[in-house]
């Protein structure tokens, strides 16, 4: 009796396990046939997941979302969920804007800035997310430049007192070598379509026409920057011309007492003052995240070797590319 009612259980076992097997093979075989008669789906965005910071009440759905921006601001640095950080960003500020949960969104932000591009498209995401629901922007150790940059499209903005920001300005950068090649007998030697075309060759001297061209396209960005803070900040763009936007950093002290910020204080006060400017007292708060992945996961046992090696990471040190226009500080380039 026993042994018939484990050759029952076995055979039904094996009958769930056919049945899913068939089922996974029906759907690969369907995936495939997609693939081969060239029919794609859209593919969903990615989906960041929830780490809990803070708890809220209890039986409150409503929730503040934490976004943190680190390092420096490049479409070439890779993202966690996506193909680029910028993308990222892009992602993480979608997702919070379309749940209806979240009430608020903090994007903390430690960064010296970056591209000139990859920076004015986090602005307008972080502008998106803004028009739905509040962002308050807390400045970590650094967020100056286009860190800067980006934080003027929070509602509020918050740092702390010895938090470096400012650094309102544009910078574009290229080597001469052409005394090096000198003393090693070699020349360039260079065929072009227009005068203009190998303007930053550091072979050869620039010219006043290629200086002036390359100065005007650094203030016309800069006038946009500046524009974007005289907007945001409600301040007289002259004034900030004349002042305080040349190019220095600034302390979060500084930049409160020039009303580049609106307030002094630490991370729990900027989820204080989301709760408050999203009217979710009692919300819970969160940490957006990369998903887990078992590809990710099995990815860094296959990348293990025998040899530790310590590297510093390459947005501690950027290496300013020729021809790329950056909003960086001074000092960041090297």
């Amino acid at each position: 009796m026993a042994a018939d009612r484990r050759l029952g259980c076995l055979s039904i076992f094996l009958f769930v396990a056919l049945c899913a097997s068939l089922f996974v093979n029906f759907v690969l075989m369907a995936a495939a046939f997609q693939r081969f008669a060239g029919v794609r789906e859209i593919e969903p965005l990615p989906r960041f997941r929830e780490i809990l910071l803070q708890r809220g009440a209890r039986g409150v759905t409503d929730k503040i979302v934490v976004i943190t921006m680190r390092g420096l601001i490049s479409s070439s640095l890779p993202g966690s969920v996506t193909d680029s950080m910028v993308d990222d960003m892009r992602a993480a500020l979608q997702q919070a804007r379309d749940d209806d949960r979240v009430k608020a969104i903090v994007l903390e932000i430690d960064s010296p800035g970056g591209e000139v591009t990859a920076s004015d498209a986090i602005y307008s995401a972080v502008i998106k997310a803004r028009a739905r629901k509040p962002v308050v922007v807390y400045m970590d150790s650094l967020a100056a430049s286009g860190g800067y940059y980006v934080s003027c499209g929070g509602k509020f903005l918050m740092a702390n007192e010895t938090t470096i920001t400012g650094s309102i300005g544009v910078i574009i950068q290229t080597l001469n070598y052409e005394q090096l090649l000198n003393k090693v007998g070699l020349a360039s030697v260079v065929f072009k379509s227009g005068k203009f075309k190998d303007m930053l060759n550091g072979a050869r001297p620039i010219t006043p026409e290629e200086r002036e061209l390359v100065q005007s396209f650094i203030m016309k960005t800069y006038d946009k920057f500046l524009g974007i803070v005289a907007k945001e900040r409600n301040l007289p763009a002259n004034l900030l011309r004349n002042t305080i936007a040349d190019g220095r950093i600034l302390s979060g002290r500084d930049a409160f007492e020039n009303k580049l910020i609106d307030g002094l204080g630490e991370l729990d006060d900027a989820f204080a003052k989301a709760k408050q400017l999203g009217n979710a007292p009692e919300a819970k708060v969160v940490k957006y995240g990369p998903p887990f992945s078992l590809s990710r996961f099995l990815r860094i046992f296959g990348q293990a070797d025998s040899k530790i090696e310590l590297q510093l990471p390459k947005q501690l040190i950027p290496q300013l590319e020729t021809g790329r226009a950056y909003f960086l500080p001074s000092y960041y380039a090297p």
